[in-house]
């Protein structure tokens, strides 16, 4: 699944849209590396995500087929860090 759908369907980012801006402004790391929004993420990734004034560190557990509920969208990645 592509870095911003799974940052969408998680609901880590609000909108699909929001998380392709910051993908491209170069605020999102997997495994440390700046990712553009295209890609591909596997289970056991690392994700972080730089704000201003804090970074967001989440591992993926699952990866989704498809749009999943509020309820199970917590379930998709575990918070290492914030």
């Amino acid at each position: 699944m592509r870095l911003d759908k799974f940052l969408k369907v998680s609901r880590i980012i609000k909108r699909r849209s929001v998380a392709n801006e910051v993908c491209d402004m170069a605020r999102v790391f997997v495994n440390n590396n700046p990712s553009k929004p295209a890609k591909q993420l596997k289970e056991g990734d690392i994700i972080a995500i730089e704000y201003k004034t804090r970074t967001l560190k989440a591992r993926v557990l699952k990866i989704p087929a498809g749009n999943v509920s509020i309820n199970e969208a917590s379930s998709l990645y575990e918070i290492i860090e914030e």
